[in-house]
Protein backbone atom coordinates (compact mmCIF):
# COMPACT_ATOMS: atom_id res chain seq x y z
CA UNK A 1 0.00 0.00 0.00
CA UNK A 2 1.91 2.66 -1.47
CA UNK A 3 1.07 6.75 -1.55
CA UNK A 4 1.80 9.74 -3.79
CA UNK A 5 1.26 12.91 -4.02
CA UNK A 6 1.63 15.43 -7.25
CA UNK A 7 1.25 19.21 -6.61
CA UNK A 8 1.36 21.68 -9.90
CA UNK A 9 0.66 25.34 -9.59
CA UNK A 10 1.46 28.28 -11.33
CA UNK A 11 3.51 29.26 -8.39
CA UNK A 12 6.16 27.50 -5.92
CA UNK A 13 4.83 26.54 -3.06
CA UNK A 14 6.94 25.64 0.36
CA UNK A 15 7.31 21.39 0.44
CA UNK A 16 6.35 21.85 3.75
CA UNK A 17 2.54 22.63 2.89
CA UNK A 18 2.10 19.24 1.24
CA UNK A 19 4.75 16.75 3.37
CA UNK A 20 5.00 18.10 6.42
CA UNK A 21 2.53 20.59 8.07
CA UNK A 22 -1.23 18.96 7.10
CA UNK A 23 -2.67 17.13 9.57
CA UNK A 24 -3.13 14.20 6.93
CA UNK A 25 0.15 15.06 4.86
CA UNK A 26 1.52 12.16 3.15
CA UNK A 27 3.82 11.63 6.33
CA UNK A 28 1.06 10.64 7.88
CA UNK A 29 -0.50 8.78 5.67
CA UNK A 30 2.86 6.49 5.80
CA UNK A 31 1.57 5.44 9.36
CA UNK A 32 -2.26 6.67 9.70
CA UNK A 33 -3.70 6.42 6.51
CA UNK A 34 -7.49 6.92 6.66
CA UNK A 35 -8.14 5.05 3.52
CA UNK A 36 -6.15 1.77 5.54
CA UNK A 37 -8.01 -1.28 5.40
CA UNK A 38 -7.25 -4.58 7.19
CA UNK A 39 -3.85 -5.97 5.17
CA UNK A 40 -0.48 -7.44 5.28
CA UNK A 41 0.71 -4.41 4.93
CA UNK A 42 -0.91 -1.73 7.28
CA UNK A 43 2.21 0.83 7.15
CA UNK A 44 4.04 2.67 4.50
CA UNK A 45 7.53 2.16 6.33
CA UNK A 46 10.15 0.81 3.76
CA UNK A 47 11.31 4.28 2.59
CA UNK A 48 10.22 7.56 0.83
CA UNK A 49 10.99 9.73 -1.77
CA UNK A 50 10.44 13.39 -2.52
CA UNK A 51 11.14 15.04 -6.36
CA UNK A 52 10.76 18.48 -7.37
CA UNK A 53 11.97 20.63 -10.05
CA UNK A 54 13.97 23.89 -9.01
CA UNK A 55 15.28 26.02 -11.62
CA UNK A 56 18.13 28.25 -11.42
CA UNK A 57 18.29 31.54 -10.91
CA UNK A 58 19.44 33.23 -14.30
CA UNK A 59 23.18 33.78 -14.10
CA UNK A 60 24.80 37.78 -14.13
CA UNK A 61 25.47 38.52 -17.63
CA UNK A 62 29.05 38.48 -18.26
CA UNK A 63 30.72 41.35 -20.82
CA UNK A 64 33.31 40.12 -22.81
CA UNK A 65 36.23 42.90 -23.27
CA UNK A 66 36.14 44.50 -26.71
CA UNK A 67 38.22 47.11 -28.51
CA UNK A 68 37.38 50.41 -28.27
CA UNK A 69 38.43 53.36 -30.63
CA UNK A 70 40.99 55.97 -29.38
CA UNK A 71 40.49 59.55 -31.06
CA UNK A 72 42.87 60.63 -33.40
CA UNK A 73 44.98 63.78 -32.42
CA UNK A 74 44.63 67.10 -33.70
CA UNK A 75 45.09 68.15 -36.80
CA UNK A 76 45.94 64.55 -37.98
CA UNK A 77 42.99 63.73 -40.33
CA UNK A 78 45.13 61.83 -42.29
CA UNK A 79 46.82 59.72 -39.64
CA UNK A 80 45.74 55.95 -39.59
CA UNK A 81 43.51 55.79 -36.04
CA UNK A 82 44.81 54.08 -33.43
CA UNK A 83 42.88 51.57 -31.35
CA UNK A 84 43.67 49.83 -28.34
CA UNK A 85 42.39 46.82 -26.48
CA UNK A 86 42.82 46.48 -22.79
CA UNK A 87 46.60 47.56 -22.25
CA UNK A 88 47.94 46.53 -25.88
CA UNK A 89 47.24 48.89 -28.71
CA UNK A 90 47.65 48.24 -32.40
CA UNK A 91 47.21 50.49 -35.52
CA UNK A 92 44.12 49.71 -37.68
CA UNK A 93 45.30 48.18 -41.26
CA UNK A 94 43.11 49.14 -43.98
CA UNK A 95 41.75 46.53 -45.61
CA UNK A 96 42.94 44.70 -48.34
CA UNK A 97 46.45 46.70 -48.10
CA UNK A 98 48.90 44.16 -49.42
CA UNK A 99 51.95 46.21 -47.54
CA UNK A 100 50.94 45.27 -44.54
CA UNK A 101 51.75 42.20 -42.38
CA UNK A 102 48.28 41.44 -41.21
CA UNK A 103 47.96 39.52 -37.60
CA UNK A 104 45.72 38.66 -35.76
CA UNK A 105 44.16 39.61 -32.69
CA UNK A 106 45.55 37.65 -29.96
CA UNK A 107 42.81 39.10 -27.24
CA UNK A 108 39.98 38.49 -29.76
CA UNK A 109 40.67 34.81 -30.61
CA UNK A 110 40.06 34.48 -26.95
CA UNK A 111 37.48 36.46 -26.58
CA UNK A 112 35.88 34.25 -29.54
CA UNK A 113 37.28 31.08 -26.89
CA UNK A 114 35.42 32.47 -24.19
CA UNK A 115 31.93 32.86 -26.08
CA UNK A 116 31.79 29.47 -27.33
CA UNK A 117 32.88 28.37 -23.22
CA UNK A 118 29.85 30.55 -22.62
CA UNK A 119 27.45 29.32 -24.69
CA UNK A 120 27.96 25.67 -23.46
CA UNK A 121 28.06 26.62 -20.17
CA UNK A 122 24.65 27.75 -20.59
CA UNK A 123 23.06 25.42 -22.87
CA UNK A 124 24.93 22.68 -19.64
CA UNK A 125 22.76 25.33 -17.01
CA UNK A 126 19.63 25.06 -19.15
CA UNK A 127 19.75 21.27 -19.68
CA UNK A 128 20.35 21.27 -15.61
CA UNK A 129 17.38 23.47 -15.07
CA UNK A 130 15.15 20.71 -17.08
CA UNK A 131 16.14 17.63 -14.69
CA UNK A 132 14.25 17.25 -11.33
CA UNK A 133 15.95 16.95 -7.53
CA UNK A 134 15.64 14.10 -5.53
CA UNK A 135 15.90 13.29 -2.05
CA UNK A 136 15.11 9.48 -0.32
CA UNK A 137 15.56 7.96 2.49
CA UNK A 138 14.81 4.09 3.55
CA UNK A 139 14.15 5.39 7.03
CA UNK A 140 10.44 6.20 7.68
CA UNK A 141 8.92 9.35 6.44
CA UNK A 142 7.76 10.23 10.25
CA UNK A 143 11.02 10.12 11.68
CA UNK A 144 13.36 11.62 8.93
CA UNK A 145 14.64 14.77 10.37
CA UNK A 146 16.24 15.90 7.32
CA UNK A 147 13.23 15.80 5.68
CA UNK A 148 11.60 18.18 7.74
CA UNK A 149 14.42 20.64 7.40
CA UNK A 150 14.37 20.74 3.84
CA UNK A 151 10.54 20.80 3.57
CA UNK A 152 10.72 24.00 5.24
CA UNK A 153 12.97 25.26 2.89
CA UNK A 154 12.52 23.92 -0.52
CA UNK A 155 10.06 25.78 -3.18
CA UNK A 156 8.97 24.27 -6.42
CA UNK A 157 6.01 24.53 -8.72
CA UNK A 158 6.02 21.06 -9.50
CA UNK A 159 6.25 18.23 -6.97
CA UNK A 160 6.54 13.64 -6.82
CA UNK A 161 5.78 12.13 -3.40
CA UNK A 162 5.69 9.31 -2.11
CA UNK A 163 5.73 6.33 0.83
CA UNK A 164 6.36 2.85 0.29
CA UNK A 165 5.21 0.12 1.43
CA UNK A 166 7.27 -2.96 -0.29
CA UNK A 167 5.99 -5.94 -2.28
CA UNK A 168 9.00 -7.28 -2.52
CA UNK A 169 11.62 -10.03 -0.45
CA UNK A 170 14.56 -8.43 1.04
CA UNK A 171 16.05 -5.52 2.89
CA UNK A 172 14.57 -1.44 1.57
CA UNK A 173 17.23 -0.01 -0.68
CA UNK A 174 17.34 3.69 -1.94
CA UNK A 175 17.31 2.40 -5.66
CA UNK A 176 13.88 1.24 -4.77
CA UNK A 177 12.28 3.88 -3.48
CA UNK A 178 9.91 6.37 -5.45
CA UNK A 179 10.38 8.82 -7.83
CA UNK A 180 13.09 7.58 -10.31
CA UNK A 181 14.26 10.03 -12.69
CA UNK A 182 15.77 9.79 -16.51
CA UNK A 183 16.92 13.08 -17.67
CA UNK A 184 14.04 15.75 -17.44
CA UNK A 185 11.43 12.93 -16.39
CA UNK A 186 10.10 11.51 -13.27
CA UNK A 187 8.07 8.16 -12.50
CA UNK A 188 6.78 6.88 -9.28
CA UNK A 189 3.82 3.74 -9.00
CA UNK A 190 1.09 2.59 -6.82
CA UNK A 191 0.06 -0.54 -7.18
CA UNK A 192 1.41 -3.87 -8.09
CA UNK A 193 2.42 -5.54 -11.76
CA UNK A 194 0.86 -9.01 -10.77
CA UNK A 195 3.48 -12.08 -11.12
CA UNK A 196 6.41 -9.88 -13.02
CA UNK A 197 8.58 -11.83 -12.28
CA UNK A 198 6.89 -14.29 -15.42
CA UNK A 199 7.17 -11.30 -17.52
CA UNK A 200 10.54 -9.50 -16.52
CA UNK A 201 12.83 -11.32 -19.38
CA UNK A 202 10.15 -10.06 -21.94
CA UNK A 203 10.24 -6.89 -20.41
CA UNK A 204 13.96 -6.27 -20.65
CA UNK A 205 14.46 -8.16 -24.01
CA UNK A 206 11.97 -5.37 -25.32
CA UNK A 207 14.14 -2.33 -24.52
CA UNK A 208 17.29 -1.21 -26.41
CA UNK A 209 20.22 -0.93 -25.00
CA UNK A 210 20.74 2.61 -22.73
CA UNK A 211 17.26 1.59 -21.27
CA UNK A 212 18.35 -2.39 -20.61
CA UNK A 213 21.28 -1.19 -18.61
CA UNK A 214 19.70 1.80 -16.78
CA UNK A 215 18.15 0.59 -13.83
CA UNK A 216 19.52 0.64 -10.59
CA UNK A 217 17.12 -1.20 -8.54
CA UNK A 218 15.16 -4.66 -9.45
CA UNK A 219 10.95 -3.73 -8.66
CA UNK A 220 8.41 -3.60 -11.24
CA UNK A 221 7.60 -0.28 -10.95
CA UNK A 222 11.15 1.03 -12.54
CA UNK A 223 10.78 -1.40 -15.55
CA UNK A 224 7.50 -0.36 -16.01
CA UNK A 225 9.29 3.06 -16.16
CA UNK A 226 11.69 1.93 -18.51
CA UNK A 227 8.60 0.70 -20.70
CA UNK A 228 6.89 3.86 -20.94
CA UNK A 229 11.15 5.64 -22.10
CA UNK A 230 10.61 3.17 -24.72
CA UNK A 231 7.59 4.21 -26.39
CA UNK A 232 8.61 7.60 -26.97
CA UNK A 233 10.25 8.34 -30.53
CA UNK A 234 13.70 9.96 -28.60
CA UNK A 235 13.16 10.14 -24.51
CA UNK A 236 16.38 12.44 -24.56
CA UNK A 237 14.41 15.38 -26.92
CA UNK A 238 14.09 18.45 -25.07
CA UNK A 239 10.45 18.87 -25.63
CA UNK A 240 7.41 16.69 -26.10
CA UNK A 241 3.44 17.85 -26.68
CA UNK A 242 0.67 15.91 -24.11
CA UNK A 243 -0.67 14.11 -26.91
CA UNK A 244 3.06 11.99 -26.88
CA UNK A 245 3.11 11.92 -23.28
CA UNK A 246 -0.55 10.54 -23.38
CA UNK A 247 0.31 7.89 -25.78
CA UNK A 248 3.10 6.40 -24.64
CA UNK A 249 1.45 5.83 -21.28
CA UNK A 250 -1.42 3.93 -23.21
CA UNK A 251 1.06 1.95 -25.27
CA UNK A 252 2.98 1.26 -21.83
CA UNK A 253 -0.66 -0.59 -20.56
CA UNK A 254 -1.25 -1.62 -23.69
CA UNK A 255 2.38 -3.27 -23.66
CA UNK A 256 2.12 -5.24 -20.22
CA UNK A 257 -1.29 -6.21 -20.71
CA UNK A 258 0.28 -8.30 -23.94
CA UNK A 259 3.08 -9.90 -21.42
CA UNK A 260 0.47 -10.46 -19.31
CA UNK A 261 -1.75 -12.51 -22.09
CA UNK A 262 1.39 -14.29 -23.61
CA UNK A 263 2.73 -15.22 -20.00
CA UNK A 264 -0.76 -16.65 -19.56
CA UNK A 265 -1.44 -14.49 -16.39
CA UNK A 266 -4.99 -13.60 -15.27
CA UNK A 267 -4.61 -12.06 -12.17
CA UNK A 268 -5.32 -7.95 -12.22
CA UNK A 269 -2.54 -5.83 -11.95
CA UNK A 270 -2.99 -2.48 -10.30
CA UNK A 271 -1.11 0.64 -12.54
CA UNK A 272 -1.81 3.71 -10.94
CA UNK A 273 1.70 5.51 -12.77
CA UNK A 274 2.40 8.83 -12.54
CA UNK A 275 4.84 10.42 -14.56
CA UNK A 276 6.30 14.02 -15.39
CA UNK A 277 8.94 15.89 -18.15
CA UNK A 278 8.75 18.85 -15.55
CA UNK A 279 5.78 20.37 -17.96
CA UNK A 280 3.30 18.00 -18.41
CA UNK A 281 1.96 15.83 -16.00
CA UNK A 282 0.36 12.07 -16.47
CA UNK A 283 -1.12 10.17 -14.05
CA UNK A 284 -3.30 6.76 -14.34
CA UNK A 285 -5.90 4.90 -12.25
CA UNK A 286 -6.17 1.73 -13.64
CA UNK A 287 -6.52 -1.70 -13.13
CA UNK A 288 -6.32 -5.10 -15.61
CA UNK A 289 -9.90 -6.35 -14.95
CA UNK A 290 -13.24 -5.90 -15.87
CA UNK A 291 -14.84 -6.16 -12.40
CA UNK A 292 -12.56 -4.88 -9.66
CA UNK A 293 -11.98 -1.42 -8.51
CA UNK A 294 -8.31 0.47 -9.21
CA UNK A 295 -6.30 1.56 -6.18
CA UNK A 296 -7.35 4.81 -4.74
CA UNK A 297 -6.95 8.08 -6.49
CA UNK A 298 -8.22 11.47 -6.28
CA UNK A 299 -7.61 15.40 -7.57
CA UNK A 300 -7.90 18.66 -6.24
CA UNK A 301 -7.77 21.80 -7.86
CA UNK A 302 -7.91 25.54 -7.14
CA UNK A 303 -6.66 29.08 -6.60
CA UNK A 304 -4.91 28.54 -3.24
CA UNK A 305 -3.97 25.78 -0.64
CA UNK A 306 -3.64 27.24 2.79
CA UNK A 307 -4.24 25.93 6.67
CA UNK A 308 -7.73 27.93 7.56
CA UNK A 309 -7.12 26.22 11.08
CA UNK A 310 -4.83 25.62 13.75
CA UNK A 311 -3.08 21.79 14.12
CA UNK A 312 -2.46 21.23 10.16
CA UNK A 313 -6.19 21.60 9.03
CA UNK A 314 -5.78 22.56 5.14
CA UNK A 315 -8.43 23.33 3.07
CA UNK A 316 -8.32 24.34 -1.05
CA UNK A 317 -9.97 27.36 -1.95
CA UNK A 318 -11.97 28.32 -5.47
CA UNK A 319 -11.32 32.22 -5.52
CA UNK A 320 -12.50 31.84 -9.49
CA UNK A 321 -12.35 29.57 -12.18
CA UNK A 322 -8.66 29.38 -12.39
CA UNK A 323 -6.51 26.49 -11.93
CA UNK A 324 -3.49 27.84 -10.34
CA UNK A 325 -3.15 24.74 -8.13
CA UNK A 326 -4.02 20.89 -9.15
CA UNK A 327 -2.91 18.18 -6.76
CA UNK A 328 -3.74 14.51 -7.61
CA UNK A 329 -3.16 12.04 -4.37
CA UNK A 330 -4.02 8.29 -3.70
CA UNK A 331 -5.45 10.08 -0.37
CA UNK A 332 -6.63 13.45 -0.17
CA UNK A 333 -4.31 15.51 2.19
CA UNK A 334 -7.35 17.68 3.66
CA UNK A 335 -11.11 16.34 5.34
CA UNK A 336 -13.33 18.67 3.39
CA UNK A 337 -15.17 15.83 1.06
CA UNK A 338 -15.90 19.00 -1.20
CA UNK A 339 -12.10 19.53 -2.10
CA UNK A 340 -11.78 16.40 -3.90
CA UNK A 341 -13.16 14.43 -6.68
CA UNK A 342 -12.51 10.42 -6.90
CA UNK A 343 -10.69 9.49 -10.42
CA UNK A 344 -12.67 6.72 -12.11
CA UNK A 345 -11.33 3.24 -12.49
CA UNK A 346 -9.09 3.56 -15.74
CA UNK A 347 -9.21 6.85 -16.43
CA UNK A 348 -5.89 8.88 -17.27
CA UNK A 349 -5.39 12.49 -15.76
CA UNK A 350 -3.38 15.07 -18.17
CA UNK A 351 -1.95 18.21 -16.57
CA UNK A 352 -0.93 20.14 -19.65
CA UNK A 353 1.38 22.85 -19.19
CA UNK A 354 -1.22 25.62 -19.18
CA UNK A 355 -2.98 23.80 -16.22
CA UNK A 356 -5.67 22.20 -17.89
CA UNK A 357 -6.84 19.49 -16.73
CA UNK A 358 -8.03 16.51 -18.73
CA UNK A 359 -9.83 13.31 -17.88
CA UNK A 360 -9.54 10.86 -20.60
CA UNK A 361 -10.58 6.92 -20.43
CA UNK A 362 -8.30 4.06 -20.95
CA UNK A 363 -10.22 2.57 -23.61
CA UNK A 364 -9.05 -0.82 -24.27
CA UNK A 365 -10.43 -4.69 -23.11
CA UNK A 366 -10.81 -3.99 -19.63
CA UNK A 367 -12.61 -0.65 -19.99
CA UNK A 368 -16.28 -0.36 -19.09
CA UNK A 369 -18.13 2.54 -20.26
CA UNK A 370 -20.33 4.81 -17.90
CA UNK A 371 -23.43 4.00 -19.19
CA UNK A 372 -23.28 0.12 -18.86
CA UNK A 373 -24.38 -0.49 -15.11
CA UNK A 374 -21.60 -2.88 -14.97
CA UNK A 375 -19.27 -0.18 -14.67
CA UNK A 376 -21.45 0.48 -10.90
CA UNK A 377 -20.57 -2.68 -10.08
CA UNK A 378 -16.96 -2.49 -9.93
CA UNK A 379 -16.32 -4.50 -6.52
CA UNK A 380 -13.55 -2.86 -4.24
CA UNK A 381 -12.81 -6.51 -2.69
CA UNK A 382 -9.21 -6.98 -4.38
CA UNK A 383 -8.02 -3.06 -3.93
CA UNK A 384 -9.21 -3.47 -0.38
CA UNK A 385 -7.06 -7.24 0.29
CA UNK A 386 -4.23 -5.67 -1.23
CA UNK A 387 -4.11 -2.81 1.11
CA UNK A 388 -4.68 -0.14 -1.54
CA UNK A 389 -7.82 1.49 -0.05
CA UNK A 390 -11.00 2.79 -2.19
CA UNK A 391 -13.29 5.65 -1.96
CA UNK A 392 -14.14 8.13 1.15
CA UNK A 393 -13.35 7.20 4.73
CA UNK A 394 -15.70 6.85 6.98
CA UNK A 395 -16.27 9.59 9.97
CA UNK A 396 -13.80 8.99 12.19
CA UNK A 397 -13.60 10.37 16.32
CA UNK A 398 -12.96 14.07 17.37
CA UNK A 399 -13.46 17.16 15.37
CA UNK A 400 -12.52 15.18 11.96
CA UNK A 401 -16.46 15.30 11.66
CA UNK A 402 -16.10 13.37 7.75
CA UNK A 403 -12.30 12.37 7.43
CA UNK A 404 -11.88 12.05 3.60
CA UNK A 405 -8.63 10.25 3.22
Amino acid sequence: MCRFLIYKGTEPIQLSHLVTRPKHSIINQAFQSKLRMPSSRPMNADGFGIGWYDPLPAPASTVLPRPTNTPAPKGAEEQVPVHSSHSQAYVAVPENDPTQDIEEDPEAALDKAAIKLLKEREMERELENQRPCLFKSISPAWSNANLTRLAEKIRSALVFAHVRASTMAGAPSEDNCHPWMFDKFMWMHNGEINGFTKIKRAVQQSLPEELFLYPQGNTDSEWAFMIFLSKLKDPHARSFTHVELRNAMSETISSLNKLFKEAGMTGPSLLNFAVTDGETVIVTRYISSRTSEAASLFFSSGTSFDEYQGGGLYRMTKADKRENIIMIASEPLTFERSDWMEVKTNTMLVITPKMNLLQVPIIDEFWVPPQDPASHTRSTDFAIEMGFGHGFAEAVTGNEAVAVA
